[in-house]
């Protein structure tokens, strides 16, 4: 009884305490409205506070120690403890957040709490696939899965804000950010950007409230994934039809979605960068779309104006960001340097403070952080979280579903369970660090099951490994370029010699997962290194390859796309990656991934993509050069946007739309039958192509329209049903207005964007 009264008193004293902070802090009365509270809050603030919201630091001292003595962490130190900073990134792990917060909560006159975030990029430290894998599985719940275990470790371990999904749609291989994203086609990005949004945060913003989900922050807006050349942080100059059909969708598709934060970009558009960009981030986003969130720069992007060319100086940046509507100020250091004195001289108008401050108050206030500071610090819960089987659980099966068979000849695949000889080759096979690919800054080195340890699971059969030549030399990290092995072949007579007594060859080949990513342009596709080299001497002495692609970005594989038999694209996969590769080349799961970006036959070709225009010479129509075509090489892509095939087969039949002719507004019913015809089960992307035969406007000779992700048994046939809505039908004109217009139709429905069955119907007035 008395361990019972002490209780009694103590949530009595916690009770009467929060009624003594809602009475001294109107803002803390859970009984009002966020937007109430945060009326309440604003005109309690100096100007100097209300900067200081818009102020992001990096984590910049060991927050567990003793305060910083000195330099840039000492005045970082002293603006947090006057409130001067409004979020930090980069600062993980419960007891280094509780530290941080507990100086913003209890030793600011105010109290504002703080908003932790992190590059939960694919997974916190258990790793899914890279974002570009995830999104070959064309399994929107499994990505939504992926999203709400990365949020789940990175909640439990403090952190409240990811810098993610990355939205970007591109289609230039050699930029290295292409595996951050879904690819090349807006309409999948689309689906695949509400996924993750919802993964992350929840299916509505009420869920933000609840402590194992996150922020999530749509990125990068906009148009960074169309960089000239693929060069990183290059211009971008694109036309409007391009801007609003291409490259706005997805974005927008995140706002409908309920996403609470924007990052604007590091390149330019239409001449003026986007972080100082009116158009883009008040005319559309805020404007336009009613996006009620706030926007964070990129890293120091508000600085980098300067060098663009754009901002003559750091007061100039800091004024051209904040009227353009980038609300809070990553690592630049500028806002809280510069824009007090620029509001006190009427540059700035305080009115535009006072709306990025509300916006991200409201944040703040829809993570509950106002009502717990400390809801994210729970030393048993991350500890029962972070690495747990069953996240390890999901990050498996996100990864098997994200493989995509290229090829599958001679009956290689699946490999026989037993009685076989298997010859391992290629320095990846042995890589546990490697295939946790590029964002992985909260995981360990060398966590990855390798792809040896996958198959050794496998124990009836014989298994040599050989490196055959290292892939790398030198240091390998995070900041530092990765240099290739481009002289020692040592290793190579150990592999021929293992081959030659192998029944089948395995080799495990592609980019480490350092080479893509962020800063990792290229402007060769090819395998890197002596791989090309190793793969053709193992060729001659036993042609039976499996080639395992472990790669960020597609690769141009010309090569081996006519001589080895069987090729399986398998991405860097995270923390299971071995388990994933083994389980898919034994038939334990039966590969059902399809390509998100198309693979090019060489560099020359890019950017290639599916959803292109016609020209007005498209094919040769007088048996001579003058049509749009390549001397050298096909103008078709080695592998092609959809592409993926499966150990069984499937057949489609019996296209339907139910009548020629719709009335414009109409819903246009399509229909169409796939059967599992050969000797597995399996899983089959479905996939509804549409051309617009003439428009206002032109539109691409097929767009992606929709898509189904289907089970079929061995023998089984389905009936698929899509429909089409004027969502589907129409498209963007130059001015950013939706359209849809009479005129005849081209459906395509099949299992890849370059081939399937065809109808036409027509839209009148």
């Amino acid at each position: 009884m008395k361990n019972k009264k002490i209780i009694t008193i103590g949530v009595f004293a916690l009770f009467t305490v929060g009624n003594m902070n809602a009475q001294k802090k109107p803002y803390l009365d859970k009984n009002k409205t966020i937007e109430q509270r945060i009326d309440l809050l604003l005109p309690l603030m100096t100007l100097e506070e209300k900067v200081g919201q818009m102020n992001q630091y990096n984590g910049f001292w060991d927050v567990t120690g003793p305060a910083p003595k000195g330099g840039t962490a000492e005045l970082k130190y002293e603006h947090l403890r006057k409130g001067w900073v409004g979020s930090m990134l980069t600062v993980r792990g419960v007891k280094e957040v509780h530290a941080v917060q507990k100086i913003a909560v209890e030793e600011t006159r105010l109290g504002i709490p703080l908003i932790i975030g992190f590059d939960v990029i694919h997974g916190y430290k258990t790793l899914s696939p890279i974002p570009l894998a995830e999104a070959a599985s064309w399994d929107l719940e499994a990505i939504k899965r992926s999203a709400a275990i990365a949020a789940d470790e990175a909640s439990a371990s403090g952190i409240n804000w990811t810098f993610g999904p990355n939205v970007d749609v591109a289609n230039d291989a050699r930029w290295g950010r292409v595996m951050e994203g879904a690819g090349e086609d807006p309409y999948l990005g689309s689906k695949i950007a509400i996924a993750r949004v919802h993964g992350f945060q929840g299916e509505t913003i009420a869920d933000l409230t609840k402590v194992n989900t996150i922020a999530a922050c749509a990125k990068h807006f906009a148009a960074y994934g169309y960089v000239e050349a693929g060069l990183e942080y290059n211009i971008v100059d694109m036309s409007n039809s391009k801007l609003y059909n291409s490259v706005l969708p997805p974005f927008k598709a995140t706002v409908d979605a309920g996403v609470r934060t924007f990052m604007n970009s590091f390149n330019t558009l239409n001449g003026v960068p986007a972080t100082g960009n009116v158009f883009l981030q008040r005319d559309i986003l805020k404007g336009k779309w009613k996006f009620d969130g706030f926007v964070v720069s990129d890293y120091a992007s508000i600085r980098e104006m300067i060098a663009h060319g754009y901002a003559k100086d750091e007061a100039d940046a800091t004024a051209k960001a904040v009227i353009a509507g980038s609300d809070m100020d990553m690592e630049s250091y500028l806002y809280v340097a510069k824009l007090v004195g620029l509001v006190k001289e009427g540059k700035v108008k305080e009115a535009l403070v006072d709306d990025a401050v509300r916006r991200i108050l409201r944040v703040k206030f829809e993570l509950g952080l106002f009502d717990d500071p400390y809801k994210y610090c729970d030393e048993k819960r991350e500890k029962a979280v972070v690495g747990s089987k069953a996240n390890n659980d999901g990050v498996l099966d996100m990864a098997k579903k994200s493989i995509v068979l290229l090829k599958n000849e001679k009956n290689l695949l699946p490999l026989k369970k037993s009685g076989q000889k298997i010859a391992l080759i290629g320095a990846l096979a042995n890589d546990k660090n490697s295939p946790l690919g590029s964002w992985r800054i909260a995981s360990d080195n060398n966590t990855a099951v390798s792809v040896l340890e996958g198959m050794q699971q496998y124990k009836d059969n014989q298994l040599m490994f050989e490196k055959g030549a290292d892939l790398t030399v030198g240091k390998i990290s995070f900041l530092d370029e990765v240099i290739f092995n481009t002289t020692d072949k040592s290793g190579f007579e150990a592999a021929k010699t293992a081959a030659k007594k192998a029944d089948v060859v395995v080799m495990v080949l592609g980019e480490h997962g350092f080479q893509s990513g962020e800063g990792r342009s290229r402007t060769d596709l090819n395998l890197p290194g002596v791989q090309q080299e190793l793969l053709e001497e193992i060729y001659k002495v036993n042609p039976n390859i499996v080639l395992v692609l472990n790669n960020g970005r597609p690769l141009s594989i010309p090569w081996a796309a006519e001589h080895v038999p069987a090729i399986v694209e398998a991405w860097h996969l995270g923390t299971q990656t071995g388990n994933a590769v083994a389980q898919v080349l034994y038939g334990d799961y039966n590969p059902s991934g399809k390509l998100p970006m198309s693979f090019p036959r060489n560099v020359g070709q890019v950017p290639i993509y599916y959803n292109k225009y016609s020209t007005g010479r498209p094919i040769d129509s007088d048996k001579n050069v003058f049509w749009s075509h390549y001397t050298d090489v096909e103008k078709t892509p080695q592998f092609p946007f959809g592409f993926g095939l499966s150990y069984t087969k499937f057949d489609y039949k019996n296209l339907k739309v139910n009548k020629p002719t719709f009335a414009k507004g109409e819903n246009v019913p399509v229909s169409v039958e796939v059967t599992n015809s050969g000797n597995y089960d399996g899983k089959e992307v479905v996939q509804l192509y549409l051309h617009d035969e003439y428009a206002s406007i032109i539109r691409p000779v097929k767009e992606l329209k929709g898509f189904e992700l289907v089970n079929l048994k061995k023998g089984e046939t389905k009936t698929i049903t899509f429909t089409l809505t004027d969502k589907e039908l129409g498209f963007y004109d130059n001015d950013g207005d939706y359209l849809t217009e009479p005129g005849t139709f081209k459906i395509m429905v099949g299992g890849s964007s370059d081939k399937g069955l065809e109808s036409r119907f027509e839209i009148k007035e």
